[in-house]
């Protein structure tokens, strides 16, 4: 059994690319990802799965169609299932997502940010 630390800031030093998440941790049936977040995302929805979008580095804002909320460092936000929305930040944000294997970045939407493999880091 392999038991090891990650550190965040070394692993998000690790890659540039916006909008596609990185394995950096596996808990059960669900993954521990990285992902950097500039500009506008996509809206959609997963039917089947909550996520979890923890703040490490900056901040972004969660848009629902109702409301929009603001995550700072150090906060985090579980958007449940089958709720549509679309995550946008002006700056750079780290964020690490906790979410069941099965889960599509972009849901139940196919586009060029769609990732059906996600590299380890």
């Amino acid at each position: 059994m392999d038991v090891r630390k990650v550190n965040l800031a070394e692993k998000f030093a690790e890659f540039e690319e916006q909008w596609s998440p990185k394995i950096a941790g596996e808990v059960n049936e669900s993954y521990v990802k990285l992902v950097k977040f500039r500009g506008d995302f996509v809206w959609h929805r997963h039917e089947d799965e909550d996520e979890m979008f923890l703040v490490v580095k900056g901040r972004f804002t969660m848009r629902f169609r109702d409301r929009d909320v603001v995550l700072e460092e150090n906060e985090f936000l579980i958007v449940p299932k089958g709720m549509e929305h679309c995550p946008a930040a002006t700056e750079e944000a780290h964020v690490v997502l906790f979410e069941p294997k099965t889960t599509l970045n972009t849901g139940d939407v196919r586009n060029e940010r769609t990732r059906d493999v996600l590299d380890r880091i």
